[in-house]
């Protein structure tokens, strides 16, 4: 019996070392999907999708480095401990490298120093040599980290965005990870969108779905 549980403690621990592998749907600079599975790459910070930098859209071009990166190759992401929001820590690479290096080295990203510092000497050759975020200096650059505060700082009680015509259904984000609420249910009323930490309104169940969310309880 001892053979058997030490057999079944192996075989369980391989599987949560496993690593995550497919054809990655890229949700912003820091964030994957890759086999129906939500990573946050280890030890990077991107801009927000919707944060400016200045008068240009860093966060939508940190998104779009991270997808010219990968390059429409697979992806291999080895797994890691799931953040407060449900997300896999991971590193990823598409067949060229670490992809966290890689968004610091270009200056898409910046090293996550709360976190880990294992990005810090590539994100002193960007700052160096002005790529990417550090263009100009990084003059009009805010640190996504102080982005959401300010964001967080500026939500009321009541939503920051009202539902898209009939897209009712809240996308909530919380220890549980990412529940989705339809109209109706017990804790539709008392749940606020942020969208600063990723939340969002959806049209269909099929909808929140696809996007990783999942059915609350209640």
């Amino acid at each position: 019996m001892l053979k058997i549980c030490s057999l079944l403690v192996l075989m369980l621990a391989g599987a949560a070392q496993a690593d995550i592998r497919g054809v990655a749907r890229v949700i912003d600079g820091d964030t994957l999907e890759v086999a129906g599975v939500h990573i946050r790459l280890f030890g990077i910070d991107a801009p927000e999708m919707d944060q400016p930098c200045g008068d240009w859209a860093c966060g939508r071009w940190a998104r779009d480095e991270l997808a010219r990166l990968i390059g429409g190759r697979r992806v291999t992401c080895s797994e890691g401990a799931p953040d407060r929001y449900g997300r896999v820590l991971a590193r990823c690479d598409a067949g060229r490298g670490d992809l966290g290096q890689a968004m610091v080295q270009g200056g898409a990203a910046f090293a996550y120093r709360r976190y880990a510092l294992d990005y810090v000497g590539a994100e002193r050759v960007a700052r160096a040599e002005e790529r990417g975020l550090w263009r100009d200096g990084g003059r009009g650059v805010t640190l996504p980290e102080d982005f959401r505060a300010a964001h967080r700082s500026s939500v009321t009680e009541e939503p920051q965005q009202a539902p898209r015509g009939a897209c009712a259904i809240k996308g909530n984000i919380s220890d549980s990870g990412r529940v989705y609420h339809l109209p109706g249910q017990r804790d539709y009323d008392r749940t606020r969108i942020d969208t600063g930490r990723g939340e969002r309104w959806f049209c269909t169940e099929a909808e929140a779905r696809a996007a990783g969310w999942r059915r609350a309880r209640r």
